[in-house]
């Protein structure tokens, strides 16, 4: 796998860290990936799927979303949607500078992402989504006890994985202003859902939820024993397998 490292103007101007991860030959077809909530375009399971498509002869663009990882911006002032807009923008990116994504794939809040976006990025003719909320709304529950104070005081300082980030208020409520439902009854892409019976982040019933909305082609792969990050290796490799197996019939 050879890689890249780029960067591309985000929703808000700031400029986005990205990777671009190339098989050894010339790219069949590209996909991008957007990464779970607070999360980055380096965690493991990220770079294993990425390594395991190119070996498939797909190339890959990750990134990190405003405020994130390497990227610049505050995170305090995202969004799910400007999350969104950040997709949007690394998809006009690879149109430019190399193709555009055939494939879009998104880890938990950024399976919900990918969902929200794809009639955006009209040249993707295929959605995966990993331990995807049916509703980003989900994200609230990981505020806990501090959602209160958000909506009283309108900001507050919330530890996630053993890291703090400042929440405020409009970020509560862009999530209660997007809707998915639609978006999913029409997303007119071949879609994939993989999910974990065992998530103890995104319980399976999310799953089951997306699929019942969405219209065919769609498939589920039951992810098995794995848990919501899918910290061991045979998890995600074995994902990425099945995922370029399945994306190849579409291209």
């Amino acid at each position: 796998m050879r890689s890249e490292k780029i960067t591309f103007d985000g929703a808000f101007g700031d400029k986005l860290s990205a990777r671009v991860d190339q098989p050894d030959g010339e790219a069949r077809n590209y996909a991008l990936f957007a990464h779970c909530f607070t999360c980055s375009k380096n965690l493991k399971v990220v770079s294993n799927l990425s390594k395991t498509l190119t070996k498939h002869g797909i190339g890959v663009l990750r990134f990190d979303f405003t405020g994130l990882g390497e990227s610049e911006g505050d995170f305090a002032d995202t969004n799910f949607s400007s999350n969104i807009e950040d997709l949007i923008a690394a998809a006009d990116y690879m149109e430019s500078h190399y193709r555009a994504p055939a494939i879009l794939i998104g880890h938990s809040l950024g399976g919900a992402a990918v969902l929200q976006s794809a009639s955006k990025i009209p040249k993707s003719k295929a959605v995966a989504t990993i331990g995807a909320p049916a509703d980003p709304e989900h994200v609230k529950e990981n505020f806990g006890a501090r959602l209160n104070e958000i909506e009283e005081k309108g900001i507050a300082t919330v530890t996630l994985a053993g890291r703090d980030f400042t929440i405020k208020k409009q970020f509560i409520d862009d999530l209660e202003a997007n809707n998915m439902d639609d978006k999913i009854r029409n997303l007119d892409r071949a879609l994939m859902i993989f999910h974990s019976p065992v998530d103890q982040v995104v319980g399976i019933d999310n799953a089951a939820n997306i699929y019942k909305k969405a219209r065919h082609p769609k498939s589920f792969v039951s992810l098995d024993d794995a848990n919501h990050l899918l910290t061991k290796q045979k998890d995600s490799f074995y994902l990425a397998e099945v995922l370029a197996a399945w994306a190849n019939r579409y291209f």
